[in-house]
């Protein structure tokens, strides 16, 4: 198959390409300077240029990649421009649903007609449940100004399939982490200067809430093993355990050598690190992969936080990251972050 993916150049966008072009499928990954040429070729893939913001762009885009060969059989839609690491607001919220879900019917009107799917990376988090009970993908969403756009690209594609014929496929992931990840660096920034506590629910901070993850690795082969089994519809794409966030933290502090984590309710956080941030790590999001594994045959390859938080910090050590977050290395940086600076 011939797959055009926006976001190629991302920490997700690229494992896609990477994952796809494994199995052997030509992937064109849109880019939109050589810096991001060169990112797309060295994974594998075939850049094309263009602006998921700009229909002309993508129709030069894809109408210069048809010229070359097949007509594109499958759009993933990944890109997004997420808030940066400082607190959040209503301003930075609206630029990224502007890139999801204006990309995103720019993409519909571009090639609708043209293509055989259109895949989405949603978020499970979209559809956390107000009791905090576990749910799956048969459940009410209950979007907020974080996921709501993650929301209206679901309802686009699902509404849009039927005029234009084409079959739409929603992969809510979990809460991604890795290596090259900036939340899961910044984490550990923070836990090694002692600056990030686990934020808890609960008048004193003692309720725990447990999110569902996924390794950003996993994450690229779930979508490539989606897109070669043909499925379509809605799945969720999480590892084997929920965990709470005061053990994900401790976890990852104790394999950094890191100070244990403080404590702190989430009336005390909020007014440093916004209530986006704060309501991420107190909202539970529990919910399983059991019908992606039944339909796609795919398991993770990091099935818990601990093997993939391992995987991490030992790519760290190799490269010599683990060093300088420790401070063992003259060069590395005076910068402290706080817990504002992680979601």
């Amino acid at each position: 198959m011939k797959t055009f993916v926006t976001g190629a150049t991302g920490v997700f966008g690229r494992r896609i390409v990477d994952e796809l072009t494994d199995r052997n499928h030509e992937v064109l990954g849109l880019s939109r300077d050589a810096d991001g040429d060169a990112v797309v070729r060295d994974y594998g893939g075939v850049p094309v240029r263009g602006d998921v913001l700009d229909r002309d762009t993508l129709r030069n885009a894809t109408d210069d990649a048809d010229r070359n060969g097949d007509a594109v059989d499958v759009v993933i839609h990944t890109a997004t421009k997420l808030p940066p690491a400082e607190k959040t607001t209503a301003e930075y919220w609206a630029r990224n649903d502007e890139v999801r879900h204006g990309g995103a019917r720019n993409l519909v009107a571009v090639l609708g007609d043209d293509v055989d799917r259109f895949v989405f990376p949603s978020v499970v988090w979209v559809a956390r449940q107000p009791d905090g009970s576990v749910f799956d993908e048969s459940a009410p969403r209950h979007p907020d100004r974080a996921t709501q756009s993650a929301a209206d690209v679901e309802d686009l594609f699902e509404n849009a399939a039927d005029d234009h014929g084409f079959d739409p496929l929603i992969l809510r992931t979990g809460f991604f982490y890795g290596p090259d990840d900036h939340t899961t660096r910044s984490f550990a920034e923070n836990l090694c200067s002692g600056d990030l506590p686990v934020v808890g629910g609960g008048v004193l901070g003692r309720k725990d809430a447990e999110l569902s993850l996924l390794h950003v690795d996993d994450a690229g082969r779930a979508v490539a093993a989606a897109v070669a089994a043909g499925v379509t519809g809605l799945y969720h794409v999480v590892d084997d355990e929920p965990v709470t966030v005061a053990d994900y933290l401790r976890t990852f502090a104790d394999l950094l050598d890191a100070p244990e984590p403080s404590r702190v309710p989430w009336w005390v956080a909020r007014p440093f690190a916004g209530k986006d941030a704060v309501r991420f790590m107190t909202s539970p999001m529990p919910t399983t992969t059991d019908k992606f594994r039944s339909d796609v045959g795919w398991k993770p390859e990091y099935p818990t936080y601990r093997e993939g938080l391992e995987q991490v910090v030992e790519t760290w050590r190799a490269d010599g990251t683990l060093a300088e977050l420790r401070g063992e290395d003259a060069d590395a940086g005076t910068q402290t972050r706080t817990v504002e600076n992680t979601i």
